[in-house]
């Protein structure tokens, strides 16, 4: 197998990356029709946590960290890395000081199929970091991997150059080919959840809002008075 690193990829544009962030995990994932959601044992090691920006992705060794370095190298800023292993591991393969030299690169956060340490200093830099478990296992840098090349992470697979959006709900991945749809599909169901909201509020039920008594009608549920 040939390890690489792609020093060059193509990126949607901030403003449109700025549009999905602000729409939030959950209402992307159901904008696009409930796909992109990596694994939900992904969480924020705070969760104020939030971040979205273009995917550098990474494929390491399980504990090893070497191709994280490397990837920082071709990180531009508003980027998020993407990290990924060859096999099932946990071990701390990132902290403080990779956070460091992450945010130095103007990379906005860090999400790894692995674990992490310094959760303590990471919290207080507010570097958003989104992992699979907590780990003071430390790692070596000594076996190849591979930097911007397509992964699967937390069971989804992703592109270089994808978005990334990440907070207390989870983490969404959007194809970078499919960002403009997302945006309009995203902000027409804010629109549609904002009027369900004030119907709500002034006390209509949602088993009239969804129209839902012929549904409770059809599988045999009854209204009885005691």
């Amino acid at each position: 197998m040939m390890h690489k690193i792609v020093k060059n990829i193509s990126r949607p544009n901030q403003e449109d990356i700025a549009k999905l962030g602000e729409l939030g995990a959950a209402t992307v994932h159901e904008a696009m029709g409930r796909t992109g959601l990596l694994k939900p044992y992904l969480r924020p090691v705070d969760a104020k946590m939030k971040v979205c920006g273009t995917a550098v992705t990474v494929s390491c060794h399980p504990g090893d960290n070497l191709m994280i370095h490397a990837a920082i190298e071709v990180c531009q800023p508003g980027d998020v890395l993407v990290v990924t292993v060859t096999s099932d591991n946990t071990d701390g393969m990132f902290g403080e000081l990779l956070a460091v030299s992450a945010r130095a690169h103007g990379v906005r956060g860090l999400i790894i199929d692995a674990g992490v340490r310094d959760t303590v200093e990471i919290t207080e830099m507010n570097f958003p970091v989104f992992a699979k478990a907590v780990s003071a296992k430390g790692t070596v840098k000594a076996t190849p991997g591979s930097v911007n090349v397509p992964v699967v992470c937390a069971g989804t697979l992703i592109n270089p150059g994808d978005v990334i959006i990440g907070d207390a709900d989870g983490v969404v991945c959007v194809p970078k080919e499919q960002v403009s749809e997302a945006i309009a599909q995203g902000q027409a169901r804010i629109e549609r959840e904002n009027k369900t909201k004030a119907r709500l509020a002034a006390g209509e039920l949602g088993l009239d809002i969804y129209n839902l008594r012929p549904k409770l009608e059809a599988l045999g549920v009854v209204y009885v008075e005691e």
